[in-house]
């Protein structure tokens, strides 16, 4: 059965690269032509040749399209830290674009198991394993940990296979945590499934749980095809397929 269906999967695979094939040549035909009739209105100062071409033939769309997990959990991220203000920010592994815009207005410290070349002021990049943080019981006043959890011990990083590695990172962000300290997590929620090796989809109520140690103090979705709805109930996004989970938690 196992073969079965890889055999299957292998021929929509093929099926799916020879259809983007034919597209291709029929698209290169329709933007030879564009290409000819932008290079005969003529314009000295930039060179114009075929061989710098850089086609792009899916973007003339009515309206822009974005990924809104990204957009809507940075967005929600970032008021955040300006409704919480504080001197330093800690961040682990979560989206650069996020750390180095919010780093205009807070400080921030920005973890990762890959560390980044980034050179910015109010920006610092530095090693950090999140199964085994360098960092004393209690002592971060601002966390946060976003779209990241649910890759530990996957092995898609170059990290160790780990089963629970989620788990025992959870366990290490509510350690480093201080009293009455904040922290933001984001995973994706809905019905509960591991996608190897890419990530884990959690029941949001089970996100809840696992930090149960700690306060929630605000829940807010992005639910499949939707935008952000915030401070809503948990228990009403069960059944989404692909949603995005915000969680704010405090160490009381």
């Amino acid at each position: 059965m196992k073969i079965i269906n890889l055999v299957r999967k292998l021929k929509q695979y093929l099926h799916n690269k020879a259809n983007t094939v034919v597209m291709k040549s029929k698209y290169l035909k329709e933007y030879n032509r564009f290409f000819q009739l932008f290079k005969n209105t003529g314009r000295s100062d930039l060179i114009l040749a075929w061989e710098n071409r850089y086609m792009i033939i899916n973007e003339d769309s009515e309206d822009t399209k974005f990924d809104r997990h990204y957009v809507y959990h940075t967005a929600w991220a970032a008021r955040k830290l300006a409704e919480f203000p504080v001197q330093m920010h800690i961040d682990i592994s979560s989206c650069l674009r996020f750390n180095t815009i919010a780093s205009a207005f807070v400080p921030i410290a920005f973890y990762d198991y890959r560390p980044v070349d980034i050179n910015l002021s109010q920006f610092q990049s530095k090693k950090a394993d999140l199964l085994n943080l360098d960092f004393i019981d209690n002592s971060i006043n601002s966390l946060s940990c976003m779209h990241v959890i649910e890759h530990i011990g996957l092995g898609r990083y170059g990290d160790p296979l780990d089963p629970n590695g989620d788990i025992k990172a959870i366990k290490e962000l509510i350690r480093v945590l201080a009293k009455h300290g904040n922290l933001y997590i984001v995973v994706p929620i809905g019905e509960a499934r591991i996608c190897f090796n890419a990530h884990r989809i959690y029941n949001p109520i089970s996100i809840i749980q696992y930090f149960n140690n700690l306060k929630l103090i605000e829940f807010a979705c992005v639910p499949d095809n939707g935008h952000l709805m915030r401070n809503v109930n948990p228990e009403d996004f069960q059944t989404q397929k692909y949603a995005c989970g915000l969680y704010h938690f405090r160490k009381m």
